[in-house]
């Protein structure tokens, strides 16, 4: 697709930002069915939080035009074929993932409304209801601001101007892929969906590394472009669960508890490739100290905050002191990646761990040094669940400057999970 032509012809008018209820990531859809199962009368807010506040996305984005992209949004629903790839489809393995009862309320889901307002320079953009509704706002929400921001920066470009634009950022892309084709037993997949710089382009994005890469491309986080290009669907669980589950906890003992009977729910209904842990949101290490020890029996652990290397050694000796071989784990790295830490990480761990990527933003939104001023650079923005039934949720990280909550909460969630000085790094994306 020539999409610097698609771009100028269309003004992208002709292109809904959102095309499909599973233009979203895999994981949204197994969290979904998890909460569903087990807390779906759960009330929740979802609030956008843009950490670059030198972007002004109020400034950039007619509101209109947003509120157009929204209601699109909440038009949508399930397909007949979309329904049959969810329903008979094999997925990590197993045919018939998602429970018929969750398939016949997915079938009739239509996205909860939507709170919108102008607030100086910036968006406040909200999303209330029960929990299994509102959290499927949270990927479309952040594509559509994202893929937005990027027409109002291309909109006075003129037609050559664009198509030198996207064959630079082809080329880019390209030569990472080149780089990363030199290593024989890698295994990444796209995690870029949530902040693309568009559906068209994480699209092409995806069959670039399907052909650079061959079967060491293992397959996309985003359930509608795994179906059009018949990819494996990639993705386990996030932060928001244990966010929300700590949010209901009742005393600082119940709390304590909440990350692992995320876990212990999560054990119940999947198993192999899905039993991955996330354990960053209270603090890595504190998490793992006070494991159970059947949590040390699933198959690996993903890296999202902090610095990748030392969360990988510290997943390590985590595991040899519980008796596991490290070498038949593994660790999905997968915070704010590109080529050249990916090479890095693999040297380093390849042989110790079973080792994979989920590549991000910078996979399908690297638009850095192409424009003046840069003003397509990406930028780090988030839409989280910022309360339940009433109740302010936390999140830590390994890397204090993600942190989010009241602060009176987060010092007391720092003491309940025993989490030490912190080394702040920059949040990129």
């Amino acid at each position: 697709m020539d999409i610097a032509t698609r771009v100028w012809n269309h003004k992208w008018k002709i292109d809904p930002i959102v095309r499909s209820l599973i233009d979203t990531d895999f994981y949204k859809l197994l969290m979904c069915q998890s909460v569903f199962r087990n807390r779906r009368d759960t009330q929740v807010t979802f609030s956008l939080i843009n950490r670059t506040q030198s972007v002004p996305l109020a400034k950039l984005i007619d509101e209109g035009e947003l509120r157009e992209q929204l209601d699109h949004i909440r038009s949508l629903s399930l397909s007949r074929g979309e329904s049959t790839w969810l329903r008979g489809n094999t997925f990590y393995g197993k045919r018939q993932m998602f429970r018929p009862d969750f398939m016949e309320w997915f079938e009739g889901l239509r996205l909860p409304a939507y709170h919108l307002e102008r607030v100086g320079d910036q968006y406040e953009l909200t999303f209330e209801g029960n929990w299994p509704e509102v959290m499927m706002w949270e990927i479309p929400a952040l594509a559509v601001l994202m893929e937005l921001r990027g027409r109002a920066v291309l909109h006075d470009m003129a037609r050559f101007e664009l198509q030198v634009l996207y064959a630079r950022a082809m080329t880019k892309l390209w030569e990472k892929v080149e780089r990363l084709r030199t290593v024989p037993e890698l295994r990444i997949a796209d995690f870029g969906t949530r902040r693309r710089h568009s559906f068209l382009w994480q699209d092409w994005c995806v069959q670039a590394m399907l052909e650079g890469l061959g079967p060491r491309f293992v397959g996309t986080s985003n359930c509608l472009i795994a179906k059009n290009r018949d990819l494996e669907a990639i993705g386990t669980n996030a932060h928001e669960l244990p966010m929300v589950y700590a949010a209901l906890a009742d005393g600082d003992a119940a709390l304590a508890r909440a990350p692992y009977d995320v876990l212990a729910d999560w054990h119940e209904e999947h198993e192999g490739n899905l039993r991955m842990i996330l354990p960053d949101t209270y603090g890595t290490e504190g998490f793992l100290k006070r494991a159970p020890d059947w949590l040390a029996g699933w198959t690996g652990i993903r890296i999202d905050s902090g610095d990748p290397a030392t969360g990988a050694e510290v997943a390590i000796r985590w595991w040899k002191e519980r008796g596991e071989d490290p070498r038949d784990k593994l660790i999905i790295f997968s915070d704010g990646l590109d080529e050249e830490k990916i090479l890095e990480l693999y040297a380093q761990f390849a042989g110790r761990v079973r080792v994979s990527f989920g590549w991000g933003t910078l996979l399908t939104n690297d638009f850095r040094g192409l424009t003046p001023g840069d003003r397509l650079a990406p930028f780090s923005l988030v839409c989280k669940a910022v309360s339940a039934d009433g109740r302010p949720t936390v999140k830590l990280s390994d890397n204090p400057n993600k942190a989010m909550g009241p602060e009176e909460e987060i010092q007391r969630y720092k003491r309940v999970f025993d989490v030490g000085q912190q080394d702040a790094m920059e949040v990129v994306v």
